[in-house]
C-alpha cells in the first residue's frame, strides 16, 4: 500500500510552470508605471506569497503607493494571460494519473486566487484529478497558515498520519509544520534555495522520484 493516501500539492512550480506568464503580467504592472522590466529569475523568486506581495516586491518601497493599483493592473492582465505559455512539469501528469489509480486523494493549496488556480488546471487538463482546490482568497487565511490543510483534511476526511504535503518553498514546509504533516520538497521549482533554510522531511528531484517516494511501503 502507499504510504500516504493524501497529498497536498502546491500550485506554481510544483505543478505547473507559470513563471513566463507571472513575469509577463508583473512586467505589465511595471510597464505601466514606467519600469524597467524583470527577468523570469527575478519574478519566480518573489511568488509564494500571494499576488499582493508579488506586486509589492516588484514595484519595490519606493513605490508602495502603487501597489493597489498594480495589483488591479496585475489580475486584469494575468486573468486574460494566464495560459499562454504555462504548462505542467514534465512528468507531472503521468505521476497525477498514476496517483489517482492507486485511489490516492489529491488536491491543491496555493496562495495563488482560486479563480486563476482553476482556470489554469482546468485549461491544461488537470482539473479532474484533484478533489478539492483551495486558493489564497479561499479561506480568510493563507499559506503558511495551517487552516487550509485543515479544511481539505475535513473535505477528504483522511488523517494527518496519511498526508503528505508536496511544493517547491519554504512556505510549503513551515505550512506542513503548523498542520503537523509530513512534507516533500521539489528542487524542479521556482525557489528550491529557501528549502535549505528549513529542510522537508523529504526531497525530490522528479516525479520519477516522487513517485517511488508515494508508492514506497511504510
Amino acid at each position: 500500500m502507499p504510504q500516504f493516501a493524501h497529498l497536498i500539492f502546491d500550485l506554481d512550480g510544483t505543478l505547473v510552470d507559470t513563471s513566463a506568464d507571472l513575469t509577463a503580467a508583473t512586467n505589465h504592472v511595471r510597464e505601466t508605471f514606467g519600469l524597467s522590466p524583470l527577468s523570469i529569475a527575478q519574478v519566480s523568486g518573489y511568488v509564494g506569497d500571494g499576488i499582493r506581495v508579488l506586486v509589492e516586491r516588484a514595484l519595490g518601497p519606493a513605490h508602495a503607493r502603487l501597489v493597489s493599483r498594480g495589483v488591479d493592473q496585475f489580475l486584469t492582465y494575468y486573468q486574460d494571460h494566464l495560459l499562454n505559455h504555462t504548462q505542467p512539469y514534465p512528468g507531472i501528469e503521468p505521476f497525477l494519473a498514476m496517483s489517482q489509480a492507486q485511489g490516492l486523494v489529491l488536491s491543491v493549496l496555493t496562495n495563488k486566487m482560486e479563480v486563476s488556480s482553476r482556470a489554469i488546471l482546468s485549461g491544461l487538463g488537470l482539473a479532474a484529478f484533484f478533489t478539492a482546490i483551495v486558493g489564497g482568497d479561499t479561506l480568510p487565511v493563507k499559506k503558511p497558515d495551517p487552516q487550509g490543510v485543515r479544511y481539505l483534511q475535513h473535505l477528504t476526511n483522511i488523517e494527518p498520519a496519511k498526508t503528505l504535503l508536496i511544493g517547491d518553498s519554504r512556505i510549503d514546509v513551515e505550512t506542513g509544520h503548523a498542520a503537523g504533516l509530513a512534507t516533500c520538497g521539489v528542487t524542479w521549482g521556482f525557489n528550491p534555495q529557501s528549502l535549505t533554510t528549513l529542510p522537508p522531511q523529504f526531497l525530490v528531484d522528479s516525479p520519477a522520484q516522487l513517485q517511488q517516494l508515494i508508492l514506497s511501503t511504510v
